[in-house]
């Protein structure tokens, strides 16, 4: 076990820093979308694990997951070697809230579609993806 280079405090500090919203790969998700020529509602509280975005209209609902925090198995998914009974339990609880919310999302009527943080990096595959998921933009 490494012990950790950082205070607890300053540790806390940082991992307070840690945006669960609005975050790089989801704004590239949206821009992407915005230049699709797709509007959409963000974190809609009325929907179970307030989903990061809504195409209501489309019953289409975009998840933007980073893959430390929801364990996608990439390069960007490793386990912290200390304390690694918290990091399990903690990354565990994230794993079964996705599947639940999921599960409750599609239920309800929802398609609902995973984009994990590594996916956003080449844009292309994004734009092919998304649209794929979405359709044809509908007329007004």
């Amino acid at each position: 076990m490494c012990a950790d280079i950082l205070s607890s405090s300053a540790r806390s500090a940082l991992m307070g820093r840690i945006r669960g919203k609005h975050t790089k790969p989801e704004l590239t998700v949206r821009r992407v979308l915005h230049r699709l020529g797709h509007r959409f509602r963000l974190h809609v509280g009325s929907l179970p694990g307030r989903p990061d975005i809504v195409l209501s209209k489309r019953k289409k609902i975009i998840q933007v997951h980073g893959c430390f925090w929801h364990r996608h198995t990439c390069r960007f998914t490793y386990s912290p070697k200390s304390r690694t009974a918290f990091w399990e339990r903690k990354f565990a609880d994230n794993v079964r809230r996705d599947a639940v919310h999921l599960r409750k999302l599609r239920e309800l009527g929802w398609s609902v579609l995973i984009v994990w943080e590594c996916q956003t990096v080449s844009e292309g595959k994004l734009v092919r993806r998304l649209s794929k998921f979405i359709g044809p933009k509908q007329a007004t």
